[in-house]
């Protein structure tokens, strides 16, 4: 069967906002004020330690001491959090109906953890609509291990020569190489049309276009 593996952070979900509120809650326990904007939803997109790190930085130290203190804590206010202003991109719903309904599987590989990605997804009401779902903590490695990507693919009943990743960062891009199969990546992201110096397979523009895609790019 061929799949369509999904990354869930702003790929499905410009999830930037409720990330972001986490992070900043943890600055403001400490007693600093804000420290991320919206401006960095493109950090926010690679993970709760990445965004605590910005922030320390802007506090003139970082220290991996402080960051694995904060990211219990991160995850806590997050879960409080987690669906007040994450919203799917548009067409999202719509191109996984219509791939599922033209014969693929689909499979979010995230590196979210699992619980949180499977909370998310089920508030969204889109858990039903893949047949998979693999994420940071599923398996001992994340992407862009290939591993979690070949378990999302053989979850879901499909095979990895017969699969695409659909993402949109430099980490969706290298879990495509190291699997060998084909990516694309959206430009509805924080990096617009600039993600296309990570030269992937191809661009999506908007999720109308998803299903044709799928069809050039699995035979």
């Amino acid at each position: 069967m061929r799949t369509v593996v999904f990354d869930l952070d702003g790929t499905l979900a410009d999830t930037s906002a409720d990330l972001l509120a986490a992070a900043n809650a943890c600055f403001r326990a400490l007693g600093h004020g804000d420290m991320l904007t919206e401006a960095d939803s493109l950090t926010a997109f690679h993970g709760g330690r990445a965004m605590l790190r910005l922030g320390f930085s802007r506090l003139g130290a970082v220290r991996d001491t402080d960051i694995d203190a904060q990211y219990p804590r991160l995850l806590a206010a997050y879960a409080d959090g987690i669906d007040t202003q994450t919203r799917l991109y548009p067409g999202a719903v719509q191109a996984v109906e219509s791939l599922r309904a033209n014969g693929f599987a689909t499979a979010i590989c995230t590196n979210k953890p699992e619980g949180l990605a499977e909370t998310l997804v089920t508030r969204l009401g889109i858990r039903g609509l893949f047949d998979a779902l693999v994420g940071a903590d599923t398996l001992p490695t994340r992407k862009p291990d290939l591993a979690p990507y070949v378990a999302s693919v053989e979850r879901a009943g499909g095979r990895v020569a017969r699969s695409m990743l659909l993402g949109d960062t430099e980490t969706d891009r290298k879990t495509g190489l190291a699997a060998g199969v084909p990516v694309a990546l959206v430009t509805f992201g924080p990096e617009g049309r600039d993600i296309a110096r990570l030269e992937p397979d191809a661009l999506l523009d908007h999720f109308d276009d998803l299903p044709d895609l799928a069809e050039r790019l699995v035979r």
